[in-house]
């Protein structure tokens, strides 16, 4: 990691949890009235009281979505990282 600080995108109240079959969905609202959503998934199965518990906590909270811009890239690995998104985005549009 280069030390550089991670820059606040959004945050996001959390209206509602959704409970789906490998986690949950978190819609909100930010402070500039636009709507989000989070997909949180689990690789684990969730038995039924872990599921209520995490559903009560998670409708509430608030979720801040920050990033840390990546590191510059070498021309080539630049070109590796669009062909690979590239690839995967014509299997899964």
């Amino acid at each position: 990691m280069d030390g550089s600080e991670y820059e606040p995108l959004a945050e996001i109240e959390v209206d509602q949890v959704k409970p789906e079959r490998q986690g949950f969905t978190l819609s909100g609202q930010g402070p500039d009235n636009s709507e989000y959503q989070l997909d949180l998934r689990f690789e684990m199965p969730l038995d039924q009281r872990t599921r209520t518990v995490l559903g009560e906590l998670l409708s509430q909270s608030d979720l801040i979505i920050s990033r840390r811009a990546p590191a510059r890239l070498c021309r080539r690995c630049a070109s590796a990282v669009t062909a690979h998104h590239n690839a995967s985005w014509r299997k899964n549009p």
